[in-house]
């Protein structure tokens, strides 16, 4: 080897080693040592700066002593101390005697009572400082005097807390209302820890009771009740200097290396994880938590606020990546007041900090999932590296009611937990039911019996928890999420030749919970009798089947909402035209009323029922099963339904096609077996006229049903104007040249007459009224499902769908009557098999031109 060649290599491994180094030296183990000195709890005038006898320097400090150089005293006695809490380490401050509002939450499993009393035991001495109302220059003793004062540099006395933005989540002074702070002086228990389902009972080790005679455990539990110093050390500093603020945390106050999900590993896991389990792999492997997922570092200034690591640091450090900020991307233990579940900046506050202000759990997510300029963290838009941008969705004219002002009760309604019995899969007593880890919320809470309580929330639809960044929920392969990420965790959405598309849930949906509808009937009219609850992590099962326990399927986190398990419904017409007491369009950012003759919501899980005996048939043959559908004409009719449940088993040979199908790409692929998401046609307007998927891809415009400039939250307009509108929803499905154009485009469609010759019976109507169809003429104007094949409309067969019987004939001309029929004019005499219409079905060429073509809207 040449010397050239070696100085080569060396001064590659160098610089290899050097950048090694530096990428090491964002977050570190943690290295403590009680080292009071070094610290801010040292009070004492000593100089800023100045050296600690175990080689620490003390910080700069706002508050300090003009002369006294005791380092203790501030604290400690002697003698004449406090008469506190036993074993109390002879305290030399008077504690408050003020009234505190402790922290409570549904989803907390803690004793009631406990929390009602909190705080107590050694978090009221604490709080004789961090409450902000006692003062820190008073001490019971010093240097034999009693009640003394001590001088505090050139502050007026009393010196109290310095309270910052008191009502924000960057402040010491806690103040007295703790509902914002960590729960503390409550027993912390193995059976607590069973009752929850995502917490570690103490092990004695870790975290435990101190018993004399035995090794102190790491996270020492006071009397069986966490309180503050469980977690906290007031004498600790951290050696290690590039982690930043260490919060005087017992253990790392981030993640270290990629979690493994096993048991708490004290050398590299958050802190939170001593307590908090998370089940496990699956939150260590989320798309929030694995090290190959959440990679985007946090600008600078938005970790010096956050007291993270910065390059504004003195000396400069690096900011860390969201996986290491692990817990804190998102929770604060000590956050901004009006805030629930410790959610950092998580209110409707619209200050910088937040300060004060609503519960808003939407603006928790949006600290990064915003616009890149807006986002607390460094990412490139349209790149592999891009946060979703979902704060942008839901600022778009038609979006999910997320905001408290959007919301009928005008306040965040979304909670979830509690004491109820709704179900047996959703039997939530504080006892057993370990509801919040799975983030349920009872019926009650969702509107049923109260439609002010309807509300849409980001974990509603998804747990930050569970998430992963594969396509399907399961990982890959299928039971394993350890592995290398997908390039997205949304659904597998491919415009070829070969895709099989399905509807199983893709990873940001896993862990979520939703309804699977049981049905009493296969009859359109009928509406789910009974859901089973669908809940839980999946675990490393590789099943993905609908009986499963857990979501598998998107639509039914969906159902759970837009169908009689989250709202009453007396099966009526809408409240227009009739009873009906279904939620009604028209709340903030939804779409208004009467848009498309649309009143009242429809019953999604009644709609898209995909009855088996109604698909197929396997041959191009009649299927008679249009009385069981609910309609009254019998004869090759049947149920039809968008394939969100279930296939339709209708190939192209059962429709009666050749030569093609009307269908783009995937759709176009394996007829009759493929199925589809909502969040297909659901979601941001697409650009493009010939599919579904958002704009820029995979790291564009986000999926998913959170906002459009379209009415009802389409990709496309659903209107009643014509093909010439190039952003129609159903052309980006449907292949348009085969229902738009005077040309016949051949057996492409199921409406087609070969015995005369007229060929495609769309491009035949188009070409004698001189004038492109409109979809509602003849189509159901709400197509999820409907009671006639094809989604056809049959003004000769009303019926319950409009308060009226099976049968019932609409008055002449054309008919609206929402939500399901808009400017209709199709009559329908008798079914034809597909591929075999003729216009007779229809009641032959005079009848037609009669009542139905003469004058189309």
């Amino acid at each position: 080897m040449s010397r050239y060649k070696s100085v080569s290599i060396a001064v590659v491994l160098f610089a290899w080693l050097l950048i090694t180094a530096i990428a090491q030296g964002a977050i570190s183990v943690t290295n403590k040592i009680s080292d009071v000195r070094g610290t801010k709890h040292n009070l004492s005038a000593v100089a800023d700066g100045s050296s600690t006898p175990s080689g620490g320097k003390v910080p700069a400090r706002t508050i300090k002593a003009s002369s006294e150089t005791q380092v203790c005293v501030f604290c400690h006695t002697p003698h004449g101390a406090e008469a506190v809490t036993p074993g109390a380490p002879l305290w030399n401050r008077k504690l408050s005697g003020q009234t505190y509002t402790p922290y409570n939450s549904s989803s907390l499993e803690a004793s009631a009572t406990e929390l009602a009393n909190a705080p107590g035991g050694s978090s009221k001495l604490c709080l004789s400082c961090h409450d902000g109302t006692m003062a820190i220059d008073k001490v019971d003793v010093l240097n034999g005097a009693a009640n003394a004062t001590i001088a505090m540099n050139g502050q007026a006395s009393p010196v109290k807390m310095p309270s910052g933005s008191a009502t924000t989540g960057f402040t010491r002074d806690l103040g007295t209302d703790l509902r914002s702070d960590h729960p503390i002086s409550f027993t912390y228990s193995s059976t607590l820890a069973s009752n929850d389902g995502e917490l570690r009972g103490p092990d004695g080790t870790i975290v435990g009771t101190r018993v004399a005679g035995a090794a102190r455990p790491a996270m020492p539990l006071e009397n069986g009740q966490m309180q503050c110093a469980t977690c906290h050390d007031p004498h600790l500093r951290d050696k290690t200097t590039a982690n930043g603020n260490a919060k005087f945390l017992r253990m790392n106050r981030f993640q270290v290396t990629q979690p493994g999900g096993g048991a708490f590993n004290t050398t590299n896991d958050i802190i939170c994880l001593a307590c908090h389990d998370k089940a496990g792999a699956s939150w260590a492997y989320s798309a929030h938590a694995n090290s190959q997922v959440a990679t985007q570092t946090y600008k600078d200034a938005a970790a010096q606020q956050r007291e993270f690591p910065s390059a504004l640091d003195t000396p400069a450090n690096t900011s860390p990546p969201v996986w290491q900020v692990s817990c804190l991307n998102c929770h604060d233990t000590h956050t901004v007041q009006g805030s629930r579940r410790l959610l950092r900046e998580g209110t409707d506050s619209t200050s910088a900090p937040k300060s004060g202000g609503n519960p808003a759990i939407e603006e928790t997510c949006f600290q990064c999932h915003t616009t890149s300029a807006g986002s607390a963290v460094n990412y490139t838009a349209n790149t592999a590296n891009a946060v979703p941008d979902i704060k942008t969705d839901f600022s778009l004219t038609r979006h999910m009611p997320i905001k408290s002002a959007d919301q009928a009760a005008g306040v965040e309604v979304h909670d979830i937990g509690g004491v109820f019995n709704d179900n047996i899969d959703a039997n939530c007593s504080k006892t057993g039911g370990k509801c919040g880890k799975d983030f349920l919320e009872s019926q009650a809470n969702l509107g049923v019996g109260d439609l002010t309580r309807r509300h849409a929330e980001c974990t509603d639809c998804h747990n930050p928890h569970r998430v992963v960044k594969f396509r399907d929920f399961r990982g890959k392969p299928a039971g394993t999420i350890t592995g290398t990420p997908d390039a997205a965790g949304t659904h597998p959405h491919t415009d070829d030749a070969n895709t099989l598309h399905s509807n199983i849930a893709s990873g940001v949906l896993r862990g979520g919970w939703g309804v699977e509808p049981i049905y009493p009937n296969n009859s359109f009219h009928s509406i789910p009798s009974s859901f089973t609850v669908k809940r839980g992590d999946p675990g490393t099962s590789a099943s993905a089947l609908v009986t499963d326990t857990y979501v598998t399927r998107e639509y039914q986190i969906c159902l759970k909402c837009h169908s009689n398990y989250g709202y009453s419904d007396n099966n009526k017409p809408d409240a227009t035209g009739g009873t009906g007491n279904r939620p009604v369009p028209g709340a903030g950012g939804t779409t208004t009323n009467s848009a498309n003759g649309f009143s009242m919501y429809t019953n999604q899980a009644k709609e898209f029922q995909a009855p088996s005996t109604h698909q197929g048939p396997a041959t191009n043959a009649c299927l008679n099963m249009g009385t069981d559908a609910g309609a009254n004409v019998n004869n090759c009719n049947h149920r039809s339904w968008h394939p969100v449940m279930n296939a339709t088993g209708r190939t192209t040979t059962t429709r009666g096609m050749s030569g093609g199908n009307p269908w783009q790409a995937p759709w176009s692929n394996q007829v009759g077996s493929n199925t589809m998401y909502c969040s297909d046609c659901h979601g941001s307007a697409v650009t493009s006229v010939t599919s579904v998927i958002p704009d820029n891809g995979d790291n564009g415009n986000p999926w998913g049903p959170h906002g459009s400039a379209n009415d009802f939250v389409l990709k496309g307009q659903w209107t009643d104007t014509t093909g010439a509108n190039a952003n129609l929803l159903c052309f980006k499905c449907h292949d348009k040249t085969n229902y738009t154009t005077r040309n016949d485009s051949g057996r492409k469609t199921g409406f087609y007459d070969g015995s005369t010759g007229k060929g495609n019976l769309h491009n035949y109507h188009v070409d004698r009224l001189g004038k492109e169809l409109r979809c509602t003429w003849c189509h159901v104007a709400v197509p999820h499902g409907w009671k006639n094949k094809a989604f056809l409309v049959n003004l000769n067969d009303l019926g319950p769908e409009v308060g009226k019987p099976a049968g019932t004939a609409a008055p002449a001309g054309t008919y609206t009557n929402g939500p399901y029929y808009y400017k209709s004019v199709l009559r329908v005499t008798s079914f034809a098999k597909s591929g075999s219409w003729a216009d007779t079905n229809c009641g032959g060429k005079d009848y037609m031109r009669n009542t139905m073509c003469s004058n189309p809207p």
